[in-house]
């Protein structure tokens, strides 16, 4: 019997790797970003200390943030450097995953527990009042609905994942996406300034910053800003908040197949699972493991400052990716919207979190 050898062609292996080649140049450029960010706060301490200068510690999160906002609002981000630089989505990942090597289990049901409360009682709050505000500012149903649930639960992935659930026009997500982006920039000054002023501890600040940031990377970043005990507390606190993704698209999705205005859901299960952020099975899996001691304190401590490393490129990546002048373009009424909204959010959520403190002593 005869036998046939079936040789791949040369560029079916040239096709695998080119994608893995484009990112190359983008990611390095998160790392240099992210490594000038970290060396700008350590010389300029230094030098401030041996001066005797009074100059503000200023992170090496906004530091990357900063250096990326003047880098993509002036010369741009050339087009070899995108497809790099959009792997900040999973740098953020991966951070989060690794991130929880730095939490037990008991700790993660304690403050998960209470994270959850509050993101119930915050998503509730958030999705009237959007819906509020997009009905007495007359914007389209849809665009009302896309803005509501970004603000209600992981901005842009949440809207990203609604679009196609309720069937919205390319033009309605691209202006809530826009005033959400724009609104997560601002939150990273001023949730740091607001906190410091009222004096508020790392587990409130975290906690506040997990519910009042839409975005994962800027509540993220917003939490380290404050200090590193507030970024882990703002990371489980926004964990448990893009948990219930799912359950408010599917919701939105139900109400507007009612309408005859979105596809009908076949298979709830199926869509909560697909609409799921697998990655926080990621993190509660390895607060599993060290929990039970799978891992040595020294290999928690790499795992630890892994994620740091992780979550340097996603700040990064945040500041590439905010282009000031295209969000302006897109109108001004879903920001007014937006930034009226956020600013109650943020209001509402501060009186959540202050109240935690006084009942379960946060």
């Amino acid at each position: 019997m005869a036998t046939t050898t079936v040789t791949l062609p040369a560029k079916s292996e040239s096709a695998w790797r080119s994608p893995l080649i484009s990112v190359v140049p983008g990611v390095l450029l998160l790392a240099a970003i992210g490594y000038a960010g970290k060396f700008l706060e350590h010389f300029l301490n230094a030098s401030a200390k041996a001066h005797h200068w009074r100059f503000p510690n200023i992170e090496y999160v906004l530091w990357a943030i900063l250096i990326g906002l003047a880098i993509g609002n002036t010369v741009g981000l050339p087009i070899l450097f995108e497809a790099g630089v959009a792997t900040y989505e999973f740098w953020l990942k991966l951070g989060i995953v690794l991130l929880g090597a730095r939490f037990v289990l008991a700790d993660v049901l304690k403050l998960g527990g209470i994270s959850v409360v509050l993101v119930v009682i915050e998503i509730t709050l958030s999705l009237a009042l959007m819906t509020l505000l997009g009905r007495f500012f007359k914007l389209k149903p849809k665009l009302t609905s896309l803005l509501a649930i970004g603000s209600s639960v992981c901005g842009v992935s949440a809207i990203i994942a609604a679009k196609g659930a309720i069937d919205a026009d390319d033009e309605d997500s691209s202006f809530a996406i826009a005033a959400i982006l724009a609104l997560g920039a601002l939150s990273l000054f001023t949730f740091p300034a607001i906190a410091h002023s009222l004096h508020m501890n790392d587990v409130s600040y975290g906690l506040w910053a997990g519910l009042g940031v839409d975005n994962t990377a800027e509540a993220t970043a917003a939490g380290a800003l404050y200090s590193d005990a507030a970024g882990k507390v703002a990371v489980l606190a926004k964990t448990a908040r893009n948990a219930m993704i799912g359950f408010v698209v599917l919701a939105y999705a139900i109400y507007w197949a009612g309408r005859g205005q979105a596809e009908a859901v076949s298979n709830k299960s199926v869509f909560l699972w697909r609409k799921f952020p697998k990655f926080i099975l990621g993190f509660l899996l390895m607060s599993l493991l060290v929990s039970f001691h799978a891992f040595s304190k020294a290999q928690v401590t790499s795992l630890g400052n892994l994620s740091k490393w992780a979550f340097l490129l996603t700040f990064a990546g945040v500041g590439l990716r905010t282009n000031f002048r295209h969000m302006m373009k897109q109108g001004l009424r879903p920001f007014i919207v937006g930034a009226l909204g956020e600013v109650l959010i943020a209001c509402l959520t501060l009186g959540l979190v202050v109240t935690a403190n006084r009942v379960w002593g946060v």
